[in-house]
């Protein structure tokens, strides 16, 4: 015993314990097997309880020095005699380096970084910090053109951007046509066809990307500039005189013979990247997307090699897309035609000049395979959009949920409708959360949703069909619209899906829906409302008499802000529990109406709308405003319709733009 602490080699023995309970004084017959406890010694039977264990044990007493019987413990804790003498003062620890005396030489962690869910000392709002470079992500596009890389960058970029990721897209062709003198760097850079609903030339989505600016009631006017800054190969200035000719950019522009163009193509994918490299490093960015074909396994060394030699701890993941479909790669060199290369030329001629360039870029291409997986390099390959995915050594948080993200892709149309309840009792009461009933009001908004939503139901098949009898090519004016590779499917079967959230509510206004044996309803959790802790039930009104302080946090910062008590939540923790919703909307090929709340609206809104993070939290979405989203291969076609309770209908908002929220009770 002498090694146990403060021992003494001549101490004696603890004592041991009769079967009746007493201590087993010298002289005293041991226990000769414990299988005697079971009915007579202090530990009791099964059936026993702990406290008349305990209450036997108490019956002892222990004094420090020799006990009268001549019982002694050799533990010092049964001797010593308990200090009066105030405690020590608290030593709070040091930063140290527990490895060595020698500085960290080895990257931090690259674990998952969720905002608002995730806190360290780096990152105090979850985001990824700037010092844990390994964590940071460099996508490297690859595939032939009109794959469709275009269309799942942006879809990656604003995935990563709602959840908080700073992440941008650089695309090698807007830089080469400035670079080759064929598009202006200040201008728009004349970017995908979108739907005919444009507000002052541009299209909604790209208008609600930079909404809610100021206190207005209607958004800014918008200015486009999504080119990269301007290129200049001749070091001259920025007069227009100096810039370069024209370059022809015709297929024989991408053909691999071609060396000039061929150095022009390589100088301008590394001036971009360098570009990507910059925000990544220098401006805060998490994620940076090089949006090009890089068809070539040269070309692909090039560019890692480039990235490895300024900054080796970089991720790096190739994203690549193959179209075996042959009605999707038609419905993808459609689009092409409406794209700045050949806008506003013939559309014959033009289709024949980019198969040509195809063709050209085919006699080259190299997909990724053996060489990748040499030299361990991550990458997608991603198939007919999603049928099918291959990856290859996916590392960190970022790659593999851009991977599981691809797998919900899909180009079949359909519309999401997204609407708040009807009115609640506790809306008439200005209320915070809580699970109350409707009012008469919000009832009779439900049958009205119910009413639209079967005739815009059927309206939308019969514009479908129409579109099918109408489809030809060259395109008729004003159509920019390419045919679905899917349209050949019955479409009077597809089903039209209702969710709602289990509150009551939410619930309510679906009733209508829910009796029609046509429409399949659910209710999930993750669509309830924000959770407002202590301060459910209460009114803004309340929270900012009791307390001001929580009030005044909550409005310098409503995005980060995390109502306090049991349950409380915050945008960023609404967002987080979207996630798994977000890619099920994506992934679905039916009819979809979310009979939300506003918190859930505004994250539904940011996802769909491209919103930036300042403006999630300000979205203006009142009762009774109905939101529809048409999912195009072009981004989305959008409308707005507001309630009309006399006539028991919506009314289309022709000009609606997203703004900020002018009644909070509203």
């Amino acid at each position: 015993m002498s090694h146990l602490i403060g021992s003494s080699a001549t101490a004696p023995s603890s004592p041991a314990i009769h079967p009746n309970g007493s201590p087993n004084l010298k002289g005293a017959r041991p226990i000769p097997n414990a299988r005697h406890f079971d009915n007579h010694g202090l530990l009791p039977p099964a059936a026993a309880s702990w406290s008349s264990a305990l209450r036997d044990l108490s019956e002892f007493e222990i004094a420090p020095g020799p006990h009268p019987t001549g019982l002694q413990y050799d533990s010092p804790y049964s001797r010593s005699i308990p200090s009066t003498a105030p405690g020590s003062p608290r030593i709070p620890p040091l930063r140290q380096n527990s490895g060595s005396h020698t500085p960290r030489t080895r990257p931090h962690a690259t674990t998952l970084n969720i905002p608002g869910m995730t806190r360290s000392k780096a990152s105090p709002d979850g985001r990824i910090p700037d010092r844990d470079v390994a964590a940071k992500l460099v996508i490297i596009m690859v595939g032939l053109p009109a794959r469709g890389k275009s269309y799942i960058t942006k879809k990656i970029q604003r995935y990563l951007s709602w959840q908080q990721h700073n992440t941008k897209i650089f695309n090698v062709g807007n830089r080469r046509r400035i670079a080759a003198g064929v598009a202006n760097p200040s201008g728009s850079g004349g970017g995908s066809p979108t739907s005919a609903h444009r507000i002052n030339g541009v299209d909604v989505p790209t208008q609600a990307a930079t909404i809610l600016l100021n206190h207005a009631k209607q958004g800014p006017d918008i200015v486009v500039n999504d080119e990269p800054s301007k290129l200049d190969l001749n070091g001259g200035g920025d007069d227009g005189a100096k810039r370069r000719d024209k370059i022809d950019q015709s297929a024989k522009f991408f053909d691999p013979n071609n060396t000039e163009a061929a150095k022009l193509r390589e100088q301008v994918a590394l001036d971009t990247l360098d570009e990507l490299l910059n925000y990544l490093l220098h401006q805060g960015g998490a994620v940076g997307i090089l949006d090009a074909t890089n068809s070539t396994i040269q070309r692909r060394k090039l560019l890692v090699d480039h990235v490895k030699s300024v900054e080796p701890k970089l991720g790096i993941l190739f994203i690549e897309s193959i179209c075996h479909d042959q009605n999707l790669l038609e419905a993808n060199m459609r689009l092409k035609l409406s794209g700045p290369d050949y806008k506003d030329k013939d559309p014959v001629k033009s289709l024949a000049d980019f198969k040509e360039r195809v063709k050209a870029y085919e006699r080259a291409y190299q997909p990724l395979g053996e060489y990748e997986e040499k030299n361990g390099l991550a990458y997608i390959q991603m198939i007919d959009v999603g049928r099918k995915l291959v990856h290859h050594r996916l590392k960190g948080f970022l790659s593999g949920g851009i991977a599981s993200y691809l797998t919900t892709f899909n180009l079949s149309p359909r519309q999401i409708w997204i609407t708040r309840h009807g009115q609640s009792m506790d809306n008439q009461l200005q209320k915070l959360g809580g699970d109350s009933e409707l009012t008469e009001r919000g009832h009779c908004y439900g049958q009205a949703l119910y009413n639209f939503m079967t005739y815009k139901r059927k309206e939308w098949l019969i514009e479908q069909k129409n579109k099918i009898a109408r489809s030809s090519f060259p395109p008729q004016p004003g159509d920019n619209t390419p045919p679905y590779p899917e349209l050949n499917q019955e479409l009077e079967d597809k089903n039209f899906c209702v969710w709602t959230s289990m509150l009551k509510r939410s619930v309510q206004t679906a009733e209508y829906f829910d009796a029609d044996e046509d429409y399949d309803v659910k209710a999930w959790e993750m669509l309830n409302e924000l959770n407002a802790g202590t301060f459910e039930g209460m009114t803004y009104d309340e929270i900012a008499q009791k307390y001001p302080e929580e009030y005044q946090k909550r409005s310098a910062d409503k995005l980060q802000y995390i109502y306090p008590g049991v349950g409380g939540e915050g945008y960023l923790q609404v967002i987080s529990r979207l996630r798994d919703m977000v890619r099920e909307i994506e992934r679905i090929t039916d009819h979809l109406l979310i009979i939300g709340h506003r918190s859930i609206c505004r994250v539904l809104m940011a996802y769909f709308m491209d919103l930036t993070r300042d403006d999630i939290a300000d979205l203006d979405v009142p009762l009774g405003i109905l939101y529809a989203i048409e999912p195009k291969p072009y981004g989305i076609e959008f409308h707005a319709y507001k309630y009309n309770e006399e006539m028991g209908w919506f009314d289309e908002l022709p000009n609606y733009k997203p703004r900020k929220t002018v009644d909070r009770n509203g």
